[in-house]
């Protein structure tokens, strides 16, 4: 058994044993959840910095669309089982997903925004970094994913979601320095 099949079996363990935990996973799990907390990321942003949240919310909004798109093409390309296809004796808390498990798309998608976020206001880590954590874990609790998968879509989601913030701020940095007659 590999490692991954043990860290698998050692989370994917647990489910079935308290309602409360299976339904915090499935919460977690649950992408049509993901707009609460981005709205509210939202509108928090227009208030801090409205010029900012008008470049970047589109910019964040397009990366998170781009990436689950190219996650979606990494699977086909992977083609890794989900273990739910896979190990046919684990926990299975939720119908298991159509496509292939490599890279997760929650844990692209989450690792992006949070990512994003962490380079605009480094603060912001404290909340986004332990609930992109809890979602990641809730995919493998439920028998989606493997830790790979998730670890997988954390760096290509981060490294993405903190490339996109950083030319923002590369942009907004280019954009102050330059004499007011070239600004346009």
């Amino acid at each position: 058994m590999s490692v991954d099949e043990s860290l698998l079996r050692a989370i994917n363990g647990l489910a079935g044993q308290s309602d409360w935990l299976d339904g915090l996973a499935l919460g977690l799990s649950n992408s049509g959840l993901l707009w609460v907390p981005g709205i509210l990321l939202t509108s928090y942003w227009l208030w801090v910095s409205w010029r900012e949240a008008l470049l970047g919310a589109p910019i964040l909004a397009a990366s998170i669309g781009l990436l689950d798109f190219v996650g979606a093409r990494i699977k086909d390309l992977a083609a890794r089982p989900r273990p739910c296809m896979g190990l046919p004796d684990i926990h299975q808390i939720e119908a298991c997903g159509k496509t292939f498990g490599f890279p997760s798309n929650h844990a692209i998608n989450t690792a992006t925004a949070a990512a994003f976020f962490h380079v605009l206001y480094p603060r912001s880590g404290w909340v986004s970094w332990p609930l992109v954590g809890l979602i990641g874990l809730s995919r493998v609790y439920i028998g989606a994913h493997y830790i790979t998968d998730v670890l997988g879509g954390w760096a290509i989601g981060g490294f993405f979601g903190a490339g996109a913030a950083w030319l923002i701020l590369r942009f907004w940095r280019v954009r102050a320095s330059l004499p007011e007659n070239v600004k346009g």
